[in-house]
């Protein structure tokens, strides 16, 4: 089951132990990358495109829950545009 991205207004917590900041995330990524080689031959990329991108889980790093992380809202900051 696919894990939905965090947006600007939401956040991932863990539901177990309250866990806001330190997750494992496991995706599959589909990208078009540009590779340049320099003379020695080391790789490096240097544009990348991706094309499309699934967050397969995410784990609590605090308590190794898979099953309990969920997207809440992220805190006001107070601020008024």
């Amino acid at each position: 089951m696919a894990v939905p991205l965090p947006t600007d207004r939401t956040r991932w917590r863990c539901a177990l132990c309250g866990n806001l900041t330190r997750f494992d995330v496991t995706r599959s990524t589909r990208a078009v990358e540009y590779v340049h080689l320099d003379l020695a031959g080391e790789p490096s990329v240097e544009e990348r495109e991706v094309l499309s991108e699934t967050i397969e889980s995410v784990r609590c790093r605090w308590c190794n829950a898979v099953d309990q992380v969920e997207l809440v809202d992220r805190p006001s900051t107070g601020l008024s545009a």
